[in-house]
């Protein structure tokens, strides 16, 4: 049973007319009294409530109810429903415990998604995680780490839902693929994959970029173009360094998440989207938010899942088996012979620090063949590459960096890029595997002046 929470018997009528049509069973009420007597009595599947009751407009009436549901019903989930101006109070409803909100006037099918959304996620056991990652497809993910296998475990049981997931971790670390196998694990799995790296993508250019446009909508639109989210319909979207996106974008952004509906520059006709979100961002996307570079409805938004992916520095037993993989795949796409690892080589490797974390690794193994042309790797081979290439992070190794913080070994490492590039800083973002946009804002964080060359 779905419990509907409304003062307003048209919205009340109107919800509950949608849901038995999708073949739900929905009660009403009109107050926070009636909805007590409710879920004392029964458990609800779902609770869709209104945060305003009575004359009131400030949300209290809502953020206490919905505080006291969560006291006697803590596992139902509840969506929010609150006007577009209001949205403050929704962001304040999910910190109090609210699964996800809506905005009124709401749409029909992005709401039906979001309940179905909720009841699924509800619904999926949370033993024996060790048995669905099993059935997992793990395309190219490599390893078998206690922190890995945590990761694939979370992907195993939210992958055939549709919730929305923010992928974190560090430069490096493979959200793309962990994007790559919640989509290739999902019912959309037959439907497109589009990836966009919002790092990459102007302020002029995103609405463009992402919603299309006719032609003749601005000078140099000289043909249509479609969109990124129309290219994903169907399907799902990989917003990856979501942390770099402009603030004004963001709001256009949550628009079209919020409503599953945009419109193509030069043509006012809204046209409706069904996607799958799942973004990544290797910032601090809650301390954004309290600094308000990053909106928190659009936080609350993207992330219904978290999954966070250690460092490889977490997960050094994997070491040897990715370098394994990288250096297969090598000889596979220049048709060179397989090459084998000594143990000192692979001890080597297991001990550096990795500030690009996998994709260091790989490029590492990849030179070292490259340049040795040896049919086994010994110590000395992948020493030489990494003093060449790697020289100033040399220093920093693990005797170097014990009682250091991540955010001093993180500093640490782009003073070490910008000395050896000589602050030029498209070759320091090359390095670190990051956008410019991204070190401008760690040259921030960090309180490091260049003068850029």
């Amino acid at each position: 049973m779905i419990l509907i929470i409304d003062d307003d018997s048209a919205v009340r009528s109107s919800l509950s007319f949608m849901l038995k049509r999708a073949g739900y069973v929905a009660q009403t009420v009109p107050g926070p009294r009636e909805a007590m007597d409710v879920v004392r009595a029964e458990a609800p599947s779902l609770i869709l409530m209104d945060m305003n009751f009575t004359l009131s407009t400030t949300g209290e009436e809502g953020l206490t109810l919905l505080k006291q549901v969560k006291v006697f019903r803590p596992d139902v989930p509840v969506i929010l429903m609150t006007a577009w101006g209001s949205i403050q109070l929704a962001v304040q409803g999910m910190q109090a415990g609210a699964f996800d909100f809506i905005t009124k006037p709401w749409n029909n099918a992005a709401l039906l998604q979001r309940i179905e959304t909720a009841l699924d996620l509800a619904a999926v056991p949370k033993d024996a995680p060790e048995e669905q990652s099993e059935t997992l497809n793990r395309s190219h993910i490599i390893g078998k780490s206690q922190g890995l296998m945590e990761v694939l475990n979370t992907v195993a049981r939210i992958a055939r839902t549709n919730a929305s997931v923010l992928i974190t971790g560090e430069s490096g670390t493979g959200k793309e693929l962990i994007a790559e196998a919640i989509h290739i694990n999902s019912q959309r799995v037959k439907q497109p994959f589009v990836k966009v790296n919002l790092g990459g993508i102007s302020q002029s250019l995103f609405e463009s970029e992402m919603f299309g446009h006719k032609k003749g909508a601005f000078t140099d639109a000289t043909t249509d173009r479609i969109g990124r989210f129309e290219l994903a319909n169907k399907g799902t979207i990989f917003l990856d360094e979501i942390g770099d996106l402009d603030p004004s974008c963001q709001v256009k952004l949550l628009r079209v998440l919020q409503d599953q509906t945009f419109e193509v520059l030069g043509d006012s006709r809204p046209r409706k989207t069904d996607i799958r979100v799942v973004s990544a961002t290797n910032a601090d996307l809650r301390k954004m938010v309290s600094e308000r570079t990053f909106r928190e409805d659009l936080f609350y938004r993207i992330n219904l899942i978290t999954v966070k992916l250690p460092s490889l520095r977490e997960r050094r037993e994997d070491i040897p088996l990715l370098a394994r993989h990288f250096a297969d795949r090598q000889a596979e796409v220049n048709g060179l012979p397989r090459t084998e690892f000594s143990a000192d080589a692979l001890n080597f490797l297991s001990r550096l620090p990795y500030p690009g974390n996998i994709r260091e690794l790989k490029n590492l193994v990849e030179r070292t063949i490259l340049v040795s042309g040896k049919p086994t790797l010994d110590a000395s081979d992948f020493d030489a590459q990494y003093l060449r290439h790697d020289e100033p992070a040399k220093a920093s190794d693990s005797s170097s960096l014990a009682g250091m913080t991540l955010d001093e070994i993180e500093r640490q490492t782009i003073l070490q890029a910008l000395d050896r590039h000589k602050g030029n800083l498209s070759q320091v973002a090359m390095t670190l595997g990051i956008s410019r946009v991204a070190l401008y804002r760690r040259l921030e964080k960090f309180n490091i002046t260049v003068n850029e060359k």
